[in-house]
């Protein structure tokens, strides 16, 4: 055996530069949908093992604003997210820090950081679609939702387009919603729904009234340390990034009416109707026709879609474009819920211009 020329061809190998594989960002996710001729939510799934959600996030923010844009709903999935932490930092690389959730219409637990449960009515409850604090002087803009633990049975998040669910709405009610808005009236301290003092983050009575002559929401203090409220809010409103005139108001969700039969029944068994702890009204005080809330709320449930949580998804929704909602089911559940991306709706409903566009085009 020649030692020198074995030598001589190891010297030769080592030479040899081993070549960087560059795989770009498109590469290292493929994107789908769930279901056939639908397509929301938009699905990204990873290519190879491996992929790091938060840093693949952070490094194409631009790409996923321009497919939530265009889709209204990103589910990421089989990307192994495990941690709360993690989840606050993925909302945190694409959409900056987190907001708390004030001004508050349901039940939800703060887990971490600004981090908190999805709402925590009983597990044999449904809740209709909505869109995130559609009722609030300010709301966010971009919700995050992560199934750290999915449910036995059910528990299934549906989600609809807010651009579907519009074209659905008849034009003469759109209209009429437009020109008279919504009035929103809420009761707090009666036993039923959130107390004050949970609402509003503070049990300071002139801390309540500071916020709402900020947000020119009228009060009334009942006795008994209750507290009535009214305020008036817009129908529609102008999409920052995409010019569109949206549907985003809980007239619908709010009314009792749309609350589950037994739930609506036992309420105005007991209460009077200015004190429910939600009701809506057109802005004027006139109430909305049975008839005109019925058509809503097929509106909102004919373009729903509903898919089953695995653990560790994360869906991305543009709160403007996208309602989401909530099926009953079968314990243990764990969805976590983030906000991101305040906007005021008093900007976004003067920033609407000539609303005589909806008109046309139907």
């Amino acid at each position: 055996m020649d030692i020198n020329k074995i030598k001589n061809q190891e010297i030769s190998l080592s030479k040899i530069k081993r070549k960087s594989i560059n795989i770009s960002q498109e590469e290292l996710i493929k994107t789908g949908f769930l279901l056939p001729n639908i397509n929301y939510p938009l699905v990204i799934k990873p290519v190879v093992k491996g992929v790091n959600l938060l840093q693949w996030a952070g490094d194409n923010c631009d790409l996923l604003q321009q497919k939530l844009l265009k889709y209204g709903a990103i589910l990421f999935r089989n990307f192994n997210v495990k941690t709360i932490d993690e989840f606050e930092q993925i909302i945190a690389a694409t959409c900056g820090e987190a907001l708390e959730y004030r001004y508050r219409a349901s039940p939800r637990t703060l887990v971490s950081g600004r981090i908190y449960t999805s709402t925590d009515y009983p597990a044999e409850q449904s809740i209709f679609p909505h869109n995130e604090h559609a009722y609030s002087p300010t709301f966010p803009l971009k919700i995050f939702f992560f199934c750290q633990i999915p449910a036995q049975q059910g528990g299934e998040t549906p989600i609809g387009s807010c651009r579907n669910v519009f074209k659905r709405i008849h034009p003469e009610i759109r209209n009429r919603f437009i020109e008279k808005k919504v009035m929103y009236m809420r009761n707090f301290g009666d036993g039923f729904g959130l107390p004050w003092q949970t609402v509003f983050q503070t049990s300071e009575k002139a801390k309540v009234e500071e916020y709402c002559l900020s947000k020119g929401i009228e009060f009334e203090w009942k006795d008994g340390n209750r507290l009535r409220t009214r305020q008036i809010g817009p129908a529609v409103i102008k999409h920052p990034q995409t010019g569109e005139i949206v549907w985003f108001n809980h007239a619908t969700f709010f009314h009792v009416s749309t609350l589950e039969p037994t739930i609506s029944k036992e309420l105005l068994a007991n209460f009077q109707e200015e004190d429910l702890p939600n009701n809506t009204y057109y802005g004027d005080g006139s109430p909305i026709e049975p008839d005109v809330l019925d058509h809503l709320r097929a509106a909102y449930q004919q373009e729903m879609v509903t898919f089953p949580w695995e653990k560790g998804d994360i869906l991305m929704l543009d709160n403007l474009l996208t309602v989401h909602a909530r099926k009953p089911y079968v314990p243990p559940r764990k969805i976590l819920v983030g906000m991101a991306e305040p906007l005021n709706s008093v900007n976004s409903e003067e920033n609407s211009e000539d609303l005589s566009i909806i008109e046309k085009g139907d």
